[in-house]
C-alpha cells in the first residue's frame, strides 16, 4: 500500500512540474529578438545575462515577438542598471490601465558586484553596454548584455573580410574532403 501511494505521489508531483497553465508545455529557452547590428558595429569584450523588470502587457508583447532593439543601450544610474531605447509595442488586448509606455526605460537585474565591475570597466576604457538578444529562460525574460567597444569603418571592413576569408577556407575544406571520398 505504501509503495502504491508513493508512486501516486511521485507521478502527481512530476505531472505538476511538466505542465503549465491550461496544460500548455512550459517554454524553456526561446529567443524573442536579437541585435545583429550590434555585433557588426561593436567589438564584443564581455557578455552577461540579466533579468528584466517588466509589466504584464510587456511580457505579453514579448511572447508575441514584438520588440525592437535598434539603437538600444544600457547605462548605470545611481548603482542600478537601466536599459534605454528598447521599443516594446503595446499589447493589442491591453488598454487603459493595463497598457504600458512603449519606450520607457527598463530596470535590469544584476548582482551588485557585477554592476560595480561593469561600471569600472565602462568608465575606465570608455566602453558601451549594448543588448545582444532578449529571450525567455524558464519563463522569465532575460537580456544578454555585451560590454563593447565601437568599431570604426575600417575595422568593420576588416571584420567582414576576415569572416569572408574564414567562410572561403571552410568551403574549400568541405570541397576537398568531398572530392577525396
Amino acid at each position: 500500500m505504501s509503495v502504491v501511494a508513493a508512486k501516486k505521489k511521485q507521478s502527481a508531483a512530476s505531472g505538476a512540474k511538466s505542465g503549465g497553465a491550461k496544460g500548455a508545455p512550459k517554454e524553456m529557452n526561446r529567443m524573442v529578438a536579437s541585435n545583429r547590428r550590434a555585433r557588426h558595429d561593436y567589438e564584443i569584450i564581455d557578455t552577461v545575462e540579466a533579468g528584466m523588470v517588466l509589466q504584464g502587457s510587456e511580457v505579453k508583447s514579448l511572447r508575441e515577438g514584438r520588440i525592437a532593439l535598434q539603437d538600444s543601450y544600457a547605462r548605470i544610474d545611481d548603482g542600478e542598471m537601466w536599459l534605454f531605447g528598447v521599443h516594446v509595442p503595446p499589447y493589442a488586448q491591453a488598454n487603459g490601465f493595463g497598457a504600458h509606455d512603449p519606450d520607457r526605460r527598463r530596470k535590469l537585474l544584476l548582482h551588485r558586484r557585477q554592476i560595480d565591475e561593469w561600471m569600472g570597466k565602462s568608465k575606465q576604457n570608455s566602453l558601451t553596454m549594448v543588448p545582444l538578444k532578449i529571450y525567455f529562460k524558464d519563463g522569465r525574460a532575460k537580456v544578454e548584455l555585451a560590454l563593447a567597444k565601437g568599431r570604426r569603418q575600417y575595422d568593420k571592413r576588416h571584420a567582414i573580410a576576415a569572416r569572408d576569408a574564414g567562410r572561403d577556407a571552410a568551403r574549400e575544406a568541405r570541397a576537398a574532403t568531398k572530392h577525396r571520398d
